[in-house]
């Protein structure tokens, strides 16, 4: 009997963000004052926290935490007010925000001071939506589908900003919803290219497999979402962390299974998660 055959996505793993995020980590644990610490985990991914504390980078909750040494701005952003007091401090800086949460910042603030009633699509208490959430003012509203949107809104002009890890599907929907509610409608799509990259590629092969593993942290925004787009296509979906959690009875009398990742799954958890599809029997 021929061996199960695993095809990886196309697009899957790292994206640009987090290896910088990485990078500046790593180097501020060889040269940034100690101790050296992130203000919440610097990515969602438990294997590559874990590494990075054996490193000496610890993870910290509130900027008063940090009395010196060097604090990292984790990836997905801090609220404004956070970020204000953490530079205020006699600590060491290091900006690891992603610039595609950056830039979703600056619209989110831009559309509050040009008078629109701001609205936000994405996850309520996700670290990156909190961040954006302070750049729209208290009176922006956060909804996580459409279904979340009120009868009326309380301005007729509406700006709406995406979390970067959100699918287009999603903002669609939601923009055809808001659009006959206000007079004005301004929408910035803020997902990120790697995110539209992975998302494409994964519901692509998707199609084409027997069954999916998605691998990454269960607590990653963009990998919970990879998961849910590619059972759409593929109901054997399956979404784990390490190369561990696979069962063989999720394959059995299978020949084709597909892999993909989330933007913080690092590549060699990804090759251990094929290395131990390949051993398994049909």
């Amino acid at each position: 009997m021929s061996p199960l055959e695993v095809r990886i996505s196309a697009c899957a793993g790292f994206c640009w963000g987090v290896e910088r995020a990485l990078e500046l980590a790593e180097e501020a644990a060889e040269k940034a004052p100690a101790p050296v610490a992130t203000l919440g985990p610097l990515i969602h991914n438990p294997s590559v926290i874990t590494e990075l504390e054996k490193r000496g980078v610890r993870v910290i909750h509130a900027p008063e935490e940090a009395e010196r040494g060097t604090v990292i701005i984790r990836s997905h952003g801090v609220p404004r007010e956070t970020r204000e007091r953490l530079f205020a401090s006699d600590v060491k800086v290091v900006d690891a925000t992603c610039r595609f949460v950056t830039s979703a910042q600056v619209k989110a603030h831009n559309l509050r001071e040009a008078g629109y009633f701001v609205v936000i699509l994405g996850e309520k208490d996700h670290p990156e939506v909190l961040a954006l959430r302070s750049y729209a003012g208290d009176d922006s509203l956060v909804v996580e589908t459409p279904a979340d949107l009120p009868e009326s809104l309380p301005a007729a002009r509406v700006g709406l900003v995406v979390q970067t890890t959100q699918s287009r599907e999603q903002l669609a929907a939601l923009a055809a919803q808001l659009a006959p509610r206000c007079r004005e409608l301004l929408v910035h799509n803020t997902i990120c290219s790697a995110t539209e990259q992975r998302q494409s590629a994964a519901v692509a092969m998707a199609g084409e497999v027997e069954a999916v593993v998605v691998v990454g942290g269960r607590n990653s925004a963009n990998t919970r979402r990879l998961a849910e787009l590619c059972a759409t296509r593929q109901p054997r979906t399956f979404h784990v962390e390490t190369a561990a959690e696979l069962d063989p009875a999720w394959f059995r009398g299978l020949r084709v299974v597909g892999v993909t990742a989330g933007a913080s799954t690092p590549p060699e958890q990804i090759e251990a998660v094929a290395e131990r599809l390949r051993g398994f029997d049909p």
